[in-house]
């Protein structure tokens, strides 16, 4: 049988881990956080960054610096962040690229998403817009549709890049509705709308954020939201499913995450904090007025998340046979 002594420092164990985890919690941050973005500056992740990052500054008493780490379909960043001290104090914007898409996209990864990355809390949905040029002369979102159909392969779409949220949103409906379209991919999505106005191609998928100003300017026609519902900024435009096309749903979902091995206290502070950020009345409206729909899901949410999106796009990605590599 234990003696007493012993069964003591047996029992104490338990309140001992939980203390540390406490105090664990309590020091977090204990210094600056380094907030990387796999984006260049002013794009809609960074927005998004640099406006949940502000509030956080204010309300953990620390210096939240945004560092901008394009390239590699946010590979880059997010190979950097996964070797990062697991602390907390170095976080990552991760977006569907980085947790869903990639994997299937590259045959040799410089990171994984499920071994390298947390999922901490998605902090934002930026859903998908079928919008045409100028020059189109499609009515509306069936009958682009029709003509699409009716021409095989002489129509060309515009992305923000290949194997971007913007690209496989297209690739999604060109499956759904039984398309042929060609593919010409930009170096982000402000080049893409430029040559969209300019009638340099007829149509893309692009996110509100981006495509706001364009959108509202009249320059580019919105025919149709990849959205369960229709957006509040644009109530008349019709979602995918209200013309029959059900399953044409796609949004570039950026999340934070923190490297591997990040002890579980740290990343419920973090999730606590940056939750209490998004809603932030001002931050939240700021969001919304940006075309962000704001989320703030728990760090189990985010990840019950990432595992049904890797189910629904690693089939599309292989049977369209799309690669990066």
């Amino acid at each position: 049988m234990l003696n007493r002594r012993r069964l003591a420092g047996l029992l104490a164990v338990p309140a001992l881990l939980a203390a540390a985890g406490l105090a664990h919690a309590q020091a977090y941050p204990s210094k600056s956080i380094r907030w990387v973005v796999p984006y260049p500056a002013g794009g809609g992740s960074d927005f998004l960054a640099r406006t949940i990052g502000q509030q956080l500054a204010t309300q953990v008493n620390q210096t939240v610096v945004v560092d901008n780490k394009p390239g590699g379909n946010t590979a880059i960043a997010a190979a950097e962040v996964a070797r990062a001290a697991p602390d907390g104090h170095t976080i990552l914007s991760a977006d569907n690229g980085t947790m869903v898409f990639n994997s299937a996209l590259y045959a040799k990864l410089s990171y994984s998403p499920e071994k390298d990355l947390l999922p901490v809390t998605l902090m934002g949905r930026f859903p998908m817009i079928l919008v045409v040029g100028p020059g189109s002369d499609a009515k509306d979102a069936k009958d682009f549709i029709a003509k699409a159909k009716a021409r095989p392969g002489s129509v060309n779409y515009g992305s923000a890049g290949a194997g971007s949220p913007h690209h496989l949103a297209m690739e999604l409906l060109k499956v759904s509705a039984g398309l042929h379209m060609v593919h010409i991919p930009y170096r982000g999505a402000a080049p893409a709308l430029s040559d969209l106005a300019g009638g340099q191609v007829p149509a893309m998928m692009v996110d509100l954020a981006a495509g706001a100003g364009f959108i509202k300017g009249g320059k580019i026609r919105a025919l149709a939201v990849a959205n369960p519902t229709r957006l509040p900024q644009l109530p008349d435009v019709p979602t995918f499913a209200e013309l029959g096309l059900k399953n044409v749903e796609a949004a570039a979902q950026v999340g934070l995450v923190a490297p591997a091995g990040t002890p579980a206290e740290v990343v419920a502070a973090l999730q606590k904090q940056v939750a209490a950020a998004i809603n932030t009345p001002a931050v939240r409206q700021k969001l919304v007025d940006f075309g962000i729909e704001p989320v703030a899901s728990t760090p189990q949410q985010y990840a019950d998340l990432v595992r049904t999106e890797i189910v629904r796009w690693h089939k599309l990605i292989r049977e369209q046979k799309i690669s990066l590599d």
